[in-house]
């Protein structure tokens, strides 16, 4: 590991978005506004090309259509961009986190046991109980995994005192709650 920036892209602000594809585009997005809290900013309607477009700009099976995409916000983090297609060859079932291409999205919180009550109030599969890292680079922090309805993988997180690495260098990972650098 290194701990010296590279120069890296030119002109390197941040994320700006995250993109992922649903099997809904209207239940995640019921989900993503009415549970998590993010708004609704934009949407794009059916989308496909002849020939070969979608192959060479998106990597798809040429005879892809895009249903739809919708752009929504969510607080202080990147935004979200979510996807509905049809395709050949699709496949509906979510990676796990130990699959190629297995991901989550891990959402900040200031009160876990807040947050985690109100996931259950309204219904959401909750993977455990939040775990508190007492001890290395994570020492601080509380973090949870939960589900959406159709079974995409999201954490909690919440270090409020922050991190157990913070002690040992001056280098410090982005967190919503802490002025940019």
């Amino acid at each position: 590991m290194t701990n010296s920036p590279s120069t890296g892209l030119p002109g390197l602000r941040g994320t700006e978005h995250v993109g992922f594809t649903v099997p809904d585009l209207e239940e995640a997005t019921r989900f993503f506004v009415d549970v998590i809290g993010c708004e609704c900013v934009f949407e794009v309607g059916q989308f496909m090309s002849d020939g070969d477009w979608m192959a060479t700009h998106l990597n798809v099976d040429p005879r892809t259509i895009m249903r739809k995409l919708r752009f929504l916000r969510c607080k202080y983090g990147p935004n979200f961009e979510i996807f509905q297609y049809d395709a050949p060859g699709q496949k509906l079932e979510p990676p796990k986190n130990s699959d190629v291409g297995g991901h989550h999205l891990a959402f900040y919180v200031d009160d876990m046991d807040a947050a985690v009550a109100y996931l259950k109030s309204k219904g959401v599969r909750l993977l455990g109980e939040p775990t508190l890292r007492t001890a290395g680079p994570n020492a601080g922090q509380h973090w949870i995994y939960f589900l959406a309805p159709w079974g995409m993988q999201f954490e909690l997180v919440s270090f409020p005192n922050g991190k157990g690495y913070e002690k040992t260098t001056p280098l410090r990972l982005w967190h919503p709650a802490r002025p940019a650098d």
